[in-house]
């Protein structure tokens, strides 16, 4: 059997052949087979998995015209006939959501004119690029329904391999990017597509088709989707999630959006009102700081070490000093986890630098920082307790 002849029997889950050569290159070992029917990544389709006598198909990859059955470890004996076997249930799901796209994509092409520029099956979720910068929530609604119509129809999906002369016999999206051995994937009379997939019979096989939102990505839309099996996933989990949600709350599923609404504004009167709260603390506490102060020549020194404390609280105690006694430096350093970080402020009066101060202490710790000579930040690695930083600090003044 061709990769060719395979191509026109999707359903195929078991295959006799025998291997033709087994290598090794950067991904792993692979073999080569005289007849294969799994598939191998290409066209937004990812690759097919599965069994070869006992050895796991982990990934299959065309190239350079070969195609690669990667599998977890080599065979010792590659003589005599071997058993493939595909995960069944990957390469239906795969078939849903391909054929699904095909059909999204044409409803989108006659319901509005838009264009499906790429494509991408991921492992929950597709997505399609549509050649417009912007949709509207109608026009997701028509294309959807229209989708979900062709699937209700269950119109049949026919296969047919033509030569390039052929092509202008068929109304075609776009034009194939190959030129030898056409592989046609047709729904009559709504969508002709040259495509090398896997495609189930029947779109009722496709089960339905949900669009669950769309975003701009560089000047177009991509827009997620879900076919099949995956729309009953995508239902149950988040009917689960839903019901969970309307236990905690205490309210019906109708009310949840305002309910939750309210919790957030709410939310951010009480994270107002704790940070007001915080500044009156912060004040105390600064107020308590300027209490233990050192009489220096020319000024008072207010020092202090902190643990697991937020810079910019030091920030504030800081300001809070400074601007209250204008004869103060306060010098401030706190380590969180092997980060030591400092503030040092001062009032008006002291003729001191703070700036060019601790520009002489950052590279002891590895550190860097800034500011202007009455307010200066910065930290470094916790190459040393936070009272020899201080002293440091001290000294440097």
């Amino acid at each position: 059997m061709t990769v060719k002849q395979y191509y026109q029997d999707a359903y195929m889950k078991t295959i006799q052949t025998s291997i033709q050569d087994q290598q090794q290159d950067d991904t792993g070992w692979y073999v080569l087979l005289e007849q294969t029917l799994f598939y191998p990544t290409g066209g937004g389709q990812p690759h097919d998995t599965g069994t070869l006598k006992d050895k796991r198909v982990i990934n299959v990859e065309e190239v350079n015209g070969e195609i690669r059955h990667y599998i977890e470890e080599p065979f010792e004996d590659i003589s005599g006939v071997f058993e493939g076997q595909i995960d069944w249930e990957r390469r239906f799901d795969h078939m849903q959501q391909h054929a699904g796209q095909h059909i999204l994509s044409a409803a989108f092409a006659e319901a509005s004119q838009y264009e499906t520029i790429s494509f991408h099956l991921g492992k929950e979720i597709l997505t399609i690029d549509l050649h417009v910068s912007e949709i509207k929530e109608s026009d997701a609604v028509k294309a959807e329904a229209l989708a979900n119509q062709i699937i209700r129809e269950s119109r049949q999906i026919e296969t047919k391999w033509i030569k390039e002369v052929e092509l202008s016999n068929y109304p075609l999206r776009k034009h194939p990017s190959v030129t030898d051995d056409i592989r046609l994937v047709i729904i009559p009379d709504f969508d002709y597509n040259g495509c090398g997939g896997t495609h189930p019979h029947s779109t009722s096989e496709v089960g339905a088709i949900k669009i669950l939102d769309w975003e701009k990505h560089k000047g177009h839309i991509r827009l997620q989707f879900v076919c099949g099996d995956r729309v009953l996933n995508q239902l149950h989990r988040k009917h689960g999630l839903l019901k969970e949600l309307t236990g905690v709350l205490q309210a019906p599923e109708e009310n949840m959006v305002p309910i939750v609404e309210r919790l957030l504004a709410k939310q951010k009167e009480q994270e107002r009102a704790l940070e007001g709260l915080k500044e009156v603390l912060l004040a105390y506490e600064a107020e308590g700081l300027i209490g233990e102060g050192t009489p220096k020549e020319g000024y008072t020194l207010i020092k202090k070490a902190y643990s697991d404390r937020s810079i910019q609280e030091l920030q504030k105690i800081a300001q809070h000093i400074a601007t209250k006694r204008e004869e103060t430096i306060v010098l401030l350093v706190v380590q969180n986890d092997q980060k030591l970080q400092l503030v040092a402020a001062k009032g008006s009066s002291p003729k001191v630098n703070l700036r060019e101060s601790a520009q002489k202490v950052f590279p002891m710790i590895n550190g860097k920082g800034g500011g202007k000579e009455s307010f200066v930040q910065g930290g470094g690695e916790a190459v040393m307790s936070m009272e020899e930083l201080l002293e440091i600090l001290v000294n440097q003044l």
